[in-house]
This record gives C-alpha cells, structure tokens and sequence, in this order.
C-alpha cells in the first residue's frame, strides 16, 4: 500500500520542506482503522462535522449532533451516524448519491481538546437496510435505535479508510451549558429564524422545480422496528 494523502500534499510538502514531519505524521498518527481508543472517543461524542462534494467537486459542510454517543463505530471499519428530520434540503446525502468521499470530523471541546478526522466512502441506507447487517451486533443496534428518544429517518454507514488525530493545540476549552433541545423541530423561533436577514435579500436564481427523479427513497417507517420485525 502507498503512503496515504494526496499527490497534491505529497508535492507541497517537498516544495515546502514539511515531508519529513509529515512522514512523521502519516507513520505515527494515522491508520486505515478505528482502533479500540478512537472507537471509544467517537462514542463519548455529541457533536460533528460532515465534509462531502457532489459529483463537480461542489463541497459542502455541515454540522451534526445527536444525544452523546449518536454517531456509533460499528466495528474498526465501519462508522454509522443518524439522519434525523431537517430542513429537506438533503444536501450532504445528496451529495454521497454522487460521491461516495466523505471526511468527518470530531471534537471535543469539553474535556481534551483532541478531535479525531474519520475519512471513507459512505453510503445512504434507510432503515430496513441497516437492520439487515447481520454483522452489527444486537447491543450496537439497540444502541443505534435509542439516541435519547430521537428517531432516525434513516442512516449514513462510513467506511473508513483514514483516521487520525487533530491535535489540541487550537482547539478552544468551553464551558458547557445545559440547553433544552426540541429534536427535529419545525419551530422557526427555535431553529433560529431569520437571523443573517437572507430572507429578504436578492437572489440571482429564479426557482423552477426540477423533474422529478426516479429514484424513491423506502417508505419510513412508522415507529423504531425490532430487529426480528425486520427479518
């Protein structure tokens, strides 16, 4: 197997004079896996980033939190996290549609300071299809389907291909505030509202409604199945 990273970082650090303490790096910092103290870190979390591009290059970012442990490492190559109800834009899974890449992002601000880079290929799976993999073990998914009561419309399942660490050294320590959470709440009032004004502003597209495709995504389900339901 190559050394990880792209040929592009590769040929900056040569440029640069960073590749010895980027070998550094890549031979001390990084796997191909979870290893037991990633897994266990992704567990204690509450809060990440999500990275994906379309099928252009056309990246996105966006943000993700859940009851803490939400995101749950199903084995040393798997990750799965829940989609849960928004605001139906969709653009990140709609995103995995074209392009499987996906970088996640984890960090804890509370306690360490450390944060834990997950990047892999994803996939969009709607329930049905996650209670069929035989191999996640029955306590991972009563985990799964017991994120504080929230329900998940369905799941993204990471298979990873690079993990490691983002040191301390910038990240900053805050001071955790207990905050009430409507989880999926079309509340405009909770959600924010119109706080940057964008409303308002002009816009240089004009809105026609695209054809509809033909894919159609599985019919949700009308409560958490149990796992014999689904077999």
């Amino acid at each position: 197997m190559t050394m990880p990273g792209s040929a592009g970082e590769r040929a900056l650090q040569e440029r640069l004079g960073t590749a010895k303490r980027a070998r550094g790096f890549y031979e001390n910092q990084m796997l191909d896996r979870l290893n037991p103290a990633m897994r266990e870190f992704i567990g204690r979390q509450e809060m990440m980033w999500v990275a994906t591009a379309d099928a252009h290059g056309d990246c996105d970012c966006t943000f993700r939190a859940g009851p803490l442990g939400f995101v749950r490492a199903i084995d040393e190559r798997r990750v799965a996290y829940p989609e849960y109800r928004g605001n139906g834009v969709l653009a990140s899974l709609g995103n995995i549609t074209e392009n499987a890449h996906i970088g996640l992002l984890f960090l804890d601000f509370f306690d360490s300071t450390v944060g834990l880079h997950v990047n892999g290929r994803a996939r969009v799976l709607e329930n049905p299809e996650l209670l069929r993999d035989e191999q996640v073990a029955d306590e991972v998914w009563v985990a799964l389907f017991a994120a504080g009561g929230q329900y998940a419309e369905r799941w993204v399942m990471v298979d990873v291909d690079e993990a490691f660490i983002h040191c301390a050294k910038h990240v900053p320590l805050l001071a955790k505030r207990d905050k009430h959470i409507d989880w999926g709440t079309d509340d405009m009032a909770k959600k924010g509202g119109d706080v940057f004004g964008a409303k308002a502003d002009a816009r240089p597209w004009t809105w026609d409604a695209p054809a509809l495709s033909p894919l159609r995504a599985a019919p949700l389900l009308e409560a958490a199945p149990t796992r014999r339901s689904a077999r």
